[in-house]
């Protein structure tokens, strides 16, 4: 059977998305005849601005990805931080570099998944997504939410937890806090899930 090629792209600061990307990759990698690969937008903020951040530096094992790259995946899961309720600005560059590729319509058709992360709980678990599939609207692109298919991990109460039906998401609190294990374990299925319904829908 042919591969098909999901990507997961994806801009962290402090690592908290990153954490998620790569459980995201695994969730996809464990579907037969799938080939998920991790991929980082561009940084846009100089060095000097990082450092005083205290950015920690990024993950050397994954490419900076150009937009005509997309073109060559069946799939995507687009995976961000949050600023105030849209996805930071870096990932928004990337997109607005896609004009090429919008105008041809090269990404219609393809479905896309998106995770998150966000500070605390105002800020923007679910307008973060909401406010991304306009991204994807615009390129043709299907959104793919994971609906309730993450089974009873969507009704936990017991602890704070990331994500809805949109898809996975975490907290990063003042940054301190890293994603939970239920955190991951959706990751993991959104990996899974969209990496189904993309090969499914390869022709």
């Amino acid at each position: 059977m042919a591969i098909t090629k999901v990507y997961i792209v994806y801009y962290s600061l402090y690592g908290h998305v990153e954490t998620m990307a790569r459980e995201i990759q695994r969730g996809a990698s464990s579907v037969p005849d799938v080939e998920a690969t991790l991929w980082q937008v561009p940084e846009t903020l100089p060095d000097k601005i990082l450092e005083k951040m205290k950015a920690p530096g990024k993950a050397d094992n994954v490419p900076d990805i150009r937009p005509q790259q997309l073109e060559e995946a069946d799939g995507f899961i687009f995976g961000f931080p949050s600023r105030f309720g849209v996805m930071a600005a870096q990932f928004k560059a990337f997109f607005d570099a896609t004009s090429e590729i919008w105008a041809r319509q090269a990404l219609a058709g393809k479905p896309a998944g998106i995770f998150w992360s966000t500070g605390f709980h105002g800020g923007g678990q679910e307008l973060t997504a909401l406010t991304a599939v306009t991204q994807l609207a615009h390129h043709g692109m299907l959104f793919v939410p994971l609906g309730y298919t993450f089974g009873s991990g969507m009704f936990e109460m017991e602890q704070v937890k990331g994500g809805s039906a949109y898809g996975a998401g975490t907290y990063a609190a003042d940054g301190s806090r890293l994603p939970t294990d239920l955190e991951l374990q959706q990751a993991f299925h959104q990996g899974k899930y969209v990496a189904e319904i993309t090969r499914k829908l390869k022709v």
